[in-house]
């Protein structure tokens, strides 16, 4: 006799990932866009093969016994960020704002010790070095003050009597003074205009976004024109002589030399002479052994990143929500263009690395972060049979 029991047991179960399958990951799945979600990947994937190529000549310029030391870390970095990615993008809008909250707080906690426990390179004090890793904590910091600021301007578009816009400028103030402090102008400048992207999504008066724009202005000439080493790197991009900088030329050599298609694999020369090659000018790599198509190819990933980010986030109802993964996508495509502009020689170099492409682990991890964030935030919320929101906000 067939019993109800033999009935519901004998029925196929939902495979992982069908449209059926009413799991966390499979939920997940099913909500994400999976165009953002593949182009990550394929960005992080070309980041550890870029790697391959760097390191190398990075290995024997600082005397290492092992040439692919650095390619191995970046397949670890890689790995860790691809379980960063996921695991932030299945949290709800309120989870992303907790986890900001939590991040902000212990970047800025770090920040303000640095000057004692952490180690100067590239111009500041910006690492802490422990067990063989060094972390760069407003790697960190950058996409949780994007995520809460835009929660402060949304509360302050409800007329409730939060005083949404004083306290996002204070999120945004204490983080500014302090990479000035080490001094980091690059980061300075690169929360600075995330910020001021998020302030315009976010539909604040011009007269406000004027205010900003000048006083931004008018700060950072006052540091370039007053601090050494930022006077030097601006001697150097405006030196007429022809010699613009041992790096900027070496770069410039390895990308002239990779002409259309490249020189190969492993075949790069002018790369041996440039000491951040794995780093901040890992674009002059991929163009001197893969070529200009390679590199067009590469900023039209980025390209299609932001767009598709931005398109994703316009869409979306909820104010913090679109507010915050606006400004989250400006923060992934803004590196990007600075980093690209640097290595073509446009603007002085900024010491800020490629996303996911440059070597690095506090770059890589906090990509990571930052587009899990706004996977998160543009995820669909379908409603469950239960009749409540998936991964709602409230």
């Amino acid at each position: 006799m067939t019993t109800f029991e033999t009935i519901y047991d004998s029925k196929p179960r939902a495979h992982p990932f069908a449209r059926t399958d009413r799991s966390a990951l499979g939920v997940w799945w099913w909500t994400t866009d999976r165009f953002l979600l593949g182009t990550v990947l394929a960005l992080i994937g070309l980041g550890v093969m870029m790697s391959f190529a760097s390191s190398p000549s990075a290995a024997a310029r600082l005397h290492l016994a092992n040439p692919f030391y650095f390619a191995l870390r970046q397949c670890l970095f890689g790995a860790l960020s691809v379980g960063i990615l996921v695991s932030v993008s299945v949290l709800s809008p309120r989870g992303i704002r907790r986890l900001s909250a939590a991040i902000y707080l212990i970047s800025i906690l770090v920040m303000l010790v640095l000057p004692i426990i952490g180690h100067a390179a590239k111009g500041g004090d910006r690492w802490i070095s422990f067990g063989g890793f060094s972390l760069q904590p407003s790697e960190f910091m950058k996409p949780a003050l994007i995520v809460l600021a835009g929660w402060m301007f949304s509360e302050s578009q409800k007329g409730q009597g939060v005083p949404g816009i004083f306290i996002a400028f204070i999120l945004y103030a204490l983080p500014a003074f302090l990479l000035i402090r080490q001094p980091d102008f690059g980061q300075t400048l690169l929360i600075t205009c995330a910020f001021g992207a998020a302030f315009f999504v976010a539909g604040v008066p011009m007269l406000w976004m004027a205010g900003m724009m000048g006083a931004a202005g008018t700060a950072f000439t006052v540091m370039l024109l007053t601090h050494g080493h930022s006077q030097k790197r601006l001697a150097t991009f405006f030196n007429t002589s022809g010699q613009t900088g041992r790096q900027v030329d070496r770069a410039a050599d390895a990308i002239h030399h990779g002409a259309l298609f490249g020189v190969g694999p492993g075949e790069g020369v002018f790369k041996r002479g440039v000491p951040e090659a794995h780093t901040d000018f890992i674009y002059s790599v991929a163009a001197e052994e893969y070529g200009l198509i390679f590199c067009l190819a590469l900023i039209a990933l980025f390209g299609f990143l932001v767009v598709r980010g931005l398109y994703r986030a316009m869409k979306l109802e909820d104010a913090y929500e679109q507010v915050a993964a606006a400004g989250l996508f400006v923060l992934v495509g803004l590196q990007s263009l600075i980093n690209v502009a640097v290595n073509l020689n446009i603007i002085p170099t900024k010491g800020m690395t490629l996303p996911f492409i440059s070597y690095g682990g506090s770059s890589m991890l906090a990509m990571g972060l930052t587009l899990g964030m706004a996977l998160a935030l543009t995820r669909r919320r379908p409603r469950s049979l239960s009749g409540d929101f998936i991964g709602a906000a409230d």
